[in-house]
């Protein structure tokens, strides 16, 4: 006859209470590895992208005589491709009547602080078109990363500041560094 090895010891004996204590271990054991999981291998949240400048923050390369510049249109978008919006303004002096040439300029983040907002002030970073230029601009607008607008202007120094006789539809786009400009369609009288 063979004996068994194998002795009849108390505590190989499972009571209710070595079960529920083992199950609250388990638990346990089972939410704190759930908090001390790592972080997921290259899964890193993208910053947010910054706000748009504040048009009214920039200093423009105007001479206005004294009188104090318009901000006449304003749109915003990512003309770089970088995330973050740029901020085009259309801008011109203020004039008591007439229709003073306008300007339009491409503004970015800079340093320091917005007029006490806590905020950068705008800078300037490209014109698109100068004053001296003698333009107006109707349409206006920021679509699918170019600046797109509508110039009125003159034939000659002949034609009345009232009535401009050309107009032109053009748009700028971010390459190599640089904006250039196409026409849409060739310059035409009024």
């Amino acid at each position: 006859m063979q004996t068994s090895a194998v002795t009849d010891l108390a505590h190989t004996h499972a009571h209710p209470v070595h079960w529920l204590a083992t199950a609250t271990a388990m638990a346990g054991v089972v939410a704190l590895a759930g908090l001390l999981q790592p972080d997921p291998a290259g899964a890193t949240a993208a910053p947010a992208p910054r706000p748009a400048p504040d048009a009214a923050t920039a200093h423009y390369p105007l001479d206005c005589g004294g009188a104090p510049s318009k901000i006449a249109q304003r749109a915003t978008g990512d003309l770089d491709g970088d995330g973050n919006p740029e901020t085009v303004a259309v801008v011109h002096c203020e004039a008591g009547s007439g229709t003073p040439p306008s300007g339009i300029y491409v503004l970015t983040h800079g340093k320091g602080d917005g007029k006490g907002s806590g905020t950068p002030a705008a800078r300037v970073v490209a014109t698109l078109v100068e004053p001296s230029q003698q333009k107006n601009v109707t349409t206006f607008a920021v679509r699918d990363g170019a600046v797109r607008a509508t110039l009125l202007g003159y034939s000659s120094p002949d034609v009345p500041s009232c009535c401009p006789d050309q107009r032109e539809q053009v748009s700028w786009r971010w390459r190599g560094g640089t904006f250039v400009r196409t026409a849409q369609s060739q310059a035409r009288a009024v």
